[in-house]
């Protein structure tokens, strides 16, 4: 390896360096500030050194990772979010004397690197090392208020179901590789094309790799895991799972079938089935909840779903609607959990939809904010979600996908209901005391409101002008790959 070969992995590198320089400053001074504060330095130095690497994309740092304009700007998501989450975890901690917050950036900083290696893998050694940086740092973030009954009950729920469905993966890759004889996403294509190959053995392979993937993604019919762990892990955490580890995931799902050419029509078949469902599970079942987090959790499956309706059209469109999707959904769901937070405390999350009545009279802000977060999701228009939707429709209705935009928009509608059911308990009038951890009479800490306010202030902008995204997604992922 070379200068050259270093220098577009320099964004990887400066992550995991993050990682351990907040281990080392937590060992010399054991303070909730100093980690935060050299946890996110290190992520925005990460998000700089793109620039740097990006001059000599797209290049192949041997078999195993290739860095694309895709790939850069994936990993700048991934980057954005991970800083949101960060200071959403500064302020939810913040008044909480009794854990020790601190070890979280370590493994929300190694949670970032695995999630930023699975958007530039050409190689499934590559794509399982990646993964299970990711879902290792995940089994503790999610189990970390390990005082608290739910919170542990989530973290092994998801280690168990993770470890199985990493099993499914790795024994589908297993079986492409027997057959194929490559285990490089750029070269399944022609080995496939060979003779004498069983394409029932590839065609196993294949789904059990989707099932993998697709339990990380929380797609019907390996979603049940999503709302246990939403509830039982903290909103910060929480935050993370619904979008920046998704969001890798799903990018490395455009990767993987984008370049080793498995897509056939019975996948899209299967695809289509899986995206349906998932569409009309999530809003049907969130309709039956009387938990927040249980219903963005069954909210994400939704959402998930509408992203396969651009992956199954394919093309330029789709990879534009797609990244213009992630980015809008995103900060909306960021800003979902970030409310969740701030009228929460640490072991007693307010979940309850009870609890989120009246809060417009006594945290007016605050409820304004959730407002626009909800409408978001919803699709309305002059917010993120309606613009991201659009394209989303656009793409599905050039691949003449009708069945799966009928159903998008569909399940949109009755998506509308239980969102609006949670705006209507916002604004309505209650008589009875805050609940007992609620922070909603307390001083939030600058963190929490700066990112917050953020994430508002993004996703009314985009959702009015946004030109600027569109302008930077046709770049980048029009760009040489």
């Amino acid at each position: 390896m070379t200068s050259s070969d270093l220098i577009p992995l320099l964004p990887l590198m400066v992550i995991a360096a993050s990682a351990v320089a907040t281990m080392l400053a937590i060992a010399v001074r054991l303070r909730h500030a100093v980690a935060l504060t050299v946890t996110t330095l290190g992520l925005c130095a990460a998000f700089a050194s793109l620039f740097v690497a990006a001059p000599l994309a797209p290049r192949s740092v041997t078999p195993l990772i290739r860095i694309d304009s895709s790939a850069l700007f994936y990993t700048g998501l991934i980057l954005a979010g991970s800083i949101a989450v960060a200071f959403l975890s500064y302020g939810y901690y913040r008044h909480h004397r009794r854990s020790r917050p601190e070890e979280l950036y370590i493994l929300i900083a190694i949670a970032a690197l695995g999630s930023a290696t699975l958007v530039s893998v050409s190689h499934f050694a590559s794509l399982f090392l990646g993964l299970e940086i990711l879902s290792v740092s995940l089994y503790g973030m999610v189990a970390y208020e390990r005082d608290l009954k739910a919170s542990v009950e989530a973290g092994v729920k998801y280690l168990v179901l993770a470890a199985a469905s990493a099993s499914l993966l790795l024994f589908g890759m297993a079986l492409v590789y027997f057959e194929l004889g490559t285990m490089e996403f750029g070269r399944m294509a022609d080995a496939a094309a060979r003779p004498g190959v069983a394409s029932s053995i590839v065609a196993v392979g294949v789904v059990l790799i989707v099932a993998g993937i697709g339990f990380k993604l929380a797609l019907v019919p390996f979603h049940m895991w999503t709302p246990d762990v939403y509830e039982g892990a903290p909103a910060p955490v929480a935050a993370f799972v619904a979008t920046v580890s998704k969001g890798a995931v799903f990018a490395l799902l455009l990767r993987y079938f984008g370049q080793s050419g498995a897509r056939n029509n019975t996948l899209l078949l299967v695809f289509t089935i899986i995206a349906v469902a998932s569409m009309f599970a999530g809003n049907l079942l969130a309709l039956l909840q009387n938990n927040v987090k249980r219903i963005l959790a069954y909210s994400s499956i939704a959402h998930l779903g509408y992203l396969i309706v651009a992956f199954e059209a394919g093309g330029n469109m789709a990879g534009f609607a797609v990244a213009f999707y992630l980015v809008a959904y995103f900060a909306t769901m960021l800003g979902a959990f970030g409310v969740v937070a701030m009228v929460s405390a640490p072991g007693n999350d307010l979940g309850d939809l009870a609890s989120y009545r009246g809060l417009f009279w006594r945290r007016p802000a605050v409820a304004g904010t959730f407002t626009v977060m909800l409408l978001s999701l919803a699709g309305i228009p002059l917010t993120a979600g309606f613009v991201g939707k659009f394209y989303i429709v656009a793409a599905g209705a050039s691949a003449l996908l009708w069945l799966l935009v009928f159903s998008l928009v569909i399940t949109s509608a009755i998506g509308l209901y239980h969102y609006l059911r949670i705006v209507v308990a916002l604004y309505s009038r209650s008589e009875e005391p805050v609940t007992a951890g609620s922070r909603t009479a307390q001083r939030i800490a600058w963190p929490l409101t700066w990112a917050v306010g953020a994430l508002t202030a993004a996703v009314i902008a985009i959702g009015c002008y946004p030109s600027p995204v569109l302008r930077l997604i046709q770049d980048m992922i029009a760009g040489p790959q």
